[in-house]
């Protein structure tokens, strides 16, 4: 039986390393690609130490298998910060699923709904309006993108997220191979709470 747990405090600071690791693997296949740096993520992760950050971690036998994050959009970095520039939304009123991560062999078993049921659950706590993150755009065309890819589509529209017209944002990250960081779009998409 696979545990869900929102993570805080001292339990969330000694999680980050593993945080990290997750990241880096599953970061790496499609559609990421990401080339992860072990010392960049954890430079990275400092920021779910802020006060409305939270982690949740899908657990095996007390081993971190999966996580998720989240936090007020005004922690959030400024590249998704700039995503909603021109929005009536307010920063305070947004909170930021920021990443979710699970090991592939535990996908498929609800742990994606527990990640954002409990993310919801902290923003509206928070008194939070609205529930957005970002997924990357590649071309359906590109090289590395696997014969049998299914989007996530379905699963984000059937919780209540929609694209949000023009809301893009824009990181740079090295991808698997690559020599060099290189920009890319993610989409932003969002619900009401």
């Amino acid at each position: 039986m696979i545990e869900t747990r929102v993570l805080t405090g001292e339990a969330l600071g000694a999680a980050l390393d593993d945080v990290a690791r997750l990241r880096i693997a599953v970061f790496r296949d499609w559609p990421y690609l990401y080339e992860g740096d072990l010392d960049y993520e954890r430079r990275y992760l400092d920021v779910y130490t802020t006060e409305t950050a939270v982690v949740v971690a899908a657990l095996d036998a007390g081993r971190v298998v999966g996580v998720a994050t989240g936090m007020g959009m005004e922690e959030a970095d400024a590249d998704f910060a700039a995503a909603f520039a021109g929005r009536t939304e307010k920063a305070g009123e947004v909170f930021y699923c920021a990443e979710s991560v699970l090991l592939p062999e535990y996908r498929g078993q609800g742990l994606g709904h527990a990640f954002f049921d409990l993310r919801e659950a902290h923003a509206r706590a928070l008194g939070r309006r609205w529930s957005a993150f970002c997924s990357v755009v590649r071309p359906s065309d590109h090289p590395a993108r696997p014969a049998d890819y299914r989007p996530l589509d379905v699963f984000w529209r059937g919780r209540g997220y929609a694209p949000v017209e023009g809301a893009v944002a824009r990181y740079h990250w090295t991808d698997v191979g690559a020599a060099e960081q290189t920009g890319k779009d993610l989409q932003v998409w969002m619900r009401a709470l």
